[in-house]
């Protein structure tokens, strides 16, 4: 289905792409997926249309319909812009890119099938929010652990694995995890073809006998981009993990208590010693082996296609003939950066973060905020003397920042009229990482780009101030990447979690875009300072750098060792059903929660316990889509910010399970709009001796019951 996506998006990525080897193939696959989906979004959040498999299949078909009426328009129109859309040349990138998606998604396939089930961390979440929406015909969905309203969060990504999920007729119990393969396989090639076509550029102008060779070297530096960006950890792992157990192995001493494990390389600024400060600094491959379909995950993939879009841009400006770039006067020029084609995708995707991962709205608006006044220099500076360029630049960069935001405003309109804000305002950072640790998680990336930075700015040429586009891009994508890095050593974004937590959330989502942006920067990096002639000093660092960025590389072994196991052991393979885990791990409420799923349609409301966020409370709601009177505690106090009311909910729960006055609970039911209450394993182990089950019974018509377990559902108000 993504290959028929890519098809439907070919034409506009043949025209915006065209100086890529590939014509941007991988990156038309993504588009592919955002646009049919945000159209089905649109249509059903409007009341216009129900979220059924139809709508999304009219979607797919309407975005297919529409790049390839403009391309065969545009063909009229310029029909040098699309010339080579199917050359050898081309065809070949195509193909290696395809061949590298398929090999990596076969291969994290199969590993996840040796934990394919949603059931730990925040897989239940997950789960949840898409079986919710695969129940709903209206978007956004009743939240499943708040019945009274709808989610209250950004739920774009679990979104767009259900749009695949009705788009091909299959169910979320094996999509959910073919979605977060998917997700990663794109980690992978989209950092190969953007890292490749940036090399390609550089050595387009480099001495001949080198460029012959150019293919070869790009497509090295490609690969390097995608491990470190999808496969690598960070040098806690290599020193932690690796060095120091090695070093005392090597001369006999006791390795102590500390065992290492792959999540420890995310958790290990305020952890590791325990202190008053504890941050998250994940990145993509523990993301990817751990399993969650999270927002930060999901949005992976569509981040990764707007740095290629940015760089797109950066290559037409920086190719563009001199009379082509500068509309005469500034009417003509305003109505020029309105209609520039980038810098509209550029909004689109500004607006998707929005309900896709927030905070990815900000930061890329920022990053391609930077690549968009590079391109106005460039635009600007061949005609003019650089003051007069500068003062051009900056005035059309202004136009563009007010026009991108303006577009990401609009478009993100569907999902912002109804949502409440989470944040409470910035604050000063009371807390800081200690250098040492600082130093260990960023002091790899961080040299590594500085050395590059400082290395081509030095040989720009005489006059230039600034290096050739695809030098200066990686400066671009290093500057945001050491800049997210430092604004949680300053500030933080204020939510929920205070006091010892405070900078967790902010550290977490600025450096996840980091690790990143600094995957590509080294591979860049590496690839491009090797080739620099009689510089034995700058080879000699990146040598250096280059054998810590290998071993960081490994971490995605020793991860997938430690979750999945013995991978290569066939006769441990499970398969890819994430909901197979009930049988073993719920066996109580397996059967019945399947009979909910097979027999109940809609979201009426299902009567559960409730418990704390990351436990095994909530297993019904999450397994079936049906909402419940109270949900994941700490979650909800994220989403609704109101926790005497969550304090309210808890205790009509509990009134009515235990039912010590039956006329309060039974008017709770009513209330509360419960049409199920489900008695099962959790039920008994929270209300134990309390749990009145006659009084349940008697609210209406037991249709399931278990006789082994125990386990059984009422349907309320019937008998």
């Amino acid at each position: 289905m993504s290959v028929l996506l890519g098809v439907a998006c070919y034409p506009l990525t043949s025209l915006l792409f065209r100086d890529f080897a590939d014509r941007g193939w991988m990156v038309s696959k993504v588009l592919g997926v955002a646009f049919s989906g945000f159209l089905a979004w649109v249509s059903v959040t409007c009341g216009l249309l129900p979220f059924r498999p139809y709508v999304c299949l009219g979607a797919a078909v309407v975005t297919g319909v529409a790049c390839w009426g403009l391309g065969f328009r545009m063909r009229k129109v310029r029909p040098q812009a699309y010339r080579g859309m199917f050359t050898e040349r081309h065809m070949g990138a195509m193909v290696d890119g395809e061949l590298l998606f398929v090999l990596f998604f076969l291969l994290w396939t199969y590993f996840a099938g040796f934990r394919p089930a949603a059931y730990g961390t925040e897989k239940f979440m997950d789960y949840g929010f898409m079986m919710a929406m695969m129940r709903s015909d209206t978007l956004p969905v009743r939240d499943l652990w708040y019945s009274e309203g709808t989610i209250n969060y950004y739920y774009g990504g679990q979104y767009f694995a259900v749009f695949l999920t009705k788009l091909t007729g299959t169910g979320v119990e094996k999509t959910y995890n073919i979605m977060r393969t998917f997700v990663a396989s794109f980690a992978f090639v989209l950092p190969f073809t953007l890292v490749r076509q940036m090399l390609l550029d550089h050595l387009a102008k480099t001495r001949k006998a080198v460029a012959a060779k150019a293919g070869w070297t790009a497509a090295l530096g490609g690969l390097l981009a995608g491990a470190g960006v999808s496969l690598a950890g960070n040098m806690h792992y290599v020193l932690v993990g690796k060095v120091i157990p090695w070093v005392k192995n090597l001369l006999g001493l006791p390795q102590g208590d500390y065992t290492y494990w792959f999540p420890n390389s995310t958790r290990y600024i305020g952890y590791y010693p325990e202190g008053n400060d504890k941050t998250i600094h994940e990145f993509p491959s523990y993301s990817f082996v751990l399993g969650d379909l999270h927002a930060h995950v999901v949005n992976v993939m569509f981040v990764l296609a707007l740095i290629c879009l940015v760089y797109a841009m950066v290559q037409r400006y920086a190719r563009k003939a001199e009379g082509e770039i500068a509309a005469a006067g500034w009417r003509a020029a305003v109505r020029q950066a309105l209609l520039e084609p980038y810098v509209w995708l550029l909004g689109f995707f500004i607006g998707l973060f929005h309900w896709t991962n927030y905070w990815d709205f900000v930061i890329y608006y920022v990053m391609g905020g930077l690549g968009v006044i590079y391109c106005n220099y460039l635009k600007y500076s061949r005609q003019r003397n650089r003051r007069e360029a500068l003062r051009c630049t900056a005035l059309t960069s202004l136009i563009h920042a007010v026009w991108v935001l303006f577009l990401g405003t609009v478009f993100a309109l569907p999902f912002t009229a109804t949502f409440e804000t989470m944040v409470n305002g910035i604050a000063l950072a009371q807390n800081h990482t200690r250098p040492y640790q600082w130093w260990l998680i960023w002091g790899l990336p961080f040299l590594v780009t500085l050395v590059f930075m400082v290395c081509v700015f030095r040989d720009r040429k005489p006059g230039k101030l600034l290096p050739p586009s695809a030098d200066f891009f990686g400066v671009i994508l290093g500057f945001s990447a050491i800049g997210l890095i430092l604004i949680p050593e300053l500030v933080y974004v204020r939510d929920i979690y205070e006091k010892e937590y405070a900078r967790s959330n902010t550290m977490f989502k600025l450096t996840y875009q980091a690790f990143m942006m600094f995957g590509m920067v080294m591979a860049y990096a590496f690839v491009r300072l090797w080739l620099a002639k009689k510089h034995r000093i700058r080879k000699a660092l990146m040598t250096a750098g280059f054998v810590c960025f290998a071993g960081c590389c490994c971490y995605v072994g020793t991860a997938v060792h430690s979750w999945f196991g013995q991978v290569w052991n066939r006769e441990l393979y499970q398969g890819l059903d994430a909901t197979a885990f009930l049988e073993t791990d719920f066996p109580e409420d397996a059967a019945a929660i399947r009979w909910l799923n097979d027999h109940v349609e809609g979201q009426p409301v299902v009567l559960e316990a409730n418990g704390d966020s990351y436990s095994d409370y909530e297993r019904v709601s999450a397994m079936t889509g049906l909402p419940t009177v109270l949900g994941w505690y700490v979650h909800e106090w994220l989403w609704r910010g109101n926790i005497e009311d969550l304090n309210e909910k808890s205790a009509q729960v509990e009134a009515i399970y235990t039912a010590a006055d039956p006329e309060t609970a039974a008017r709770l039911v009513e209330e509360l709009d419960v049409s199920y209450i489900f008695v099962g394993s959790m039920e008994r182990e929270k209300y134990g001796d309390q749990l009145n089950d006659q009084f349940l019974a008697g609210l209406g018509e037991i249709v399931f019951r278990d006789e082994t377990s125990g386990t059984y559902i009422v349907r309320v108000g019937e008998r």
